[in-house]
């Protein structure tokens, strides 16, 4: 003794609340995930210093570039093919945003981006400073070079 449904009785789910909890999980995620950790290549192991003090970075842009021990330069997990072509992109990047924030800031100025330079602890010098000389001919004139302190070798 089923019936059928007219097209009046039928029945929807109502959709709201779960449209809600989805875009509320979705506004949370944007706001707790970690732009910055993604930048560092945690593969690398980094020297180790007796004594090690957070920098003071008065910089409001930071530039995170990974040095493996082969010397290639890692950004985001993923391998640079061309050093030269990335920085002066970057560095181009900087210089608008250095224009934006100030209009008389000129091309020749050095860029207010701090670079962090990550290297593992088997790197050879010349690679490193390979990465150094090119961003200092593009404009870079704010380095940080990250260590683990000795306590935090373990």
């Amino acid at each position: 003794m089923s019936r059928m449904l007219s097209s009046e009785d039928r029945v929807e789910p109502n959709l709201t609340p779960i449209l809600d909890m989805v875009f509320q999980l979705i506004t949370f995620f944007m706001l707790v995930i970690n732009f910055k950790s993604a930048t560092m290549d945690l593969s690398l192991r980094l020297p180790v210093i007796g004594s090690v003090r957070p920098v003071q970075i008065r910089a409001t842009d930071l530039l995170v570039l990974n040095v493996d021990r082969q010397g290639e330069l890692r950004v985001y997990g993923k391998q640079v093919a061309e050093v030269g072509g990335y920085i002066l992109g970057e560095a181009q990047a900087s210089l608008l945003a250095a224009r934006r924030a100030n209009p008389e800031f000129n091309a020749g100025d050095d860029l207010p981006t701090m670079v962090v330079l990550r290297a593992d602890k088997k790197t050879p010098f010349k690679h490193l400073n390979r990465v150094i000389v090119t961003c200092q001919q593009n404009g870079f004139r704010q380095f940080s070079l990250r260590a683990l302190n000795r306590k935090d070798e373990s």
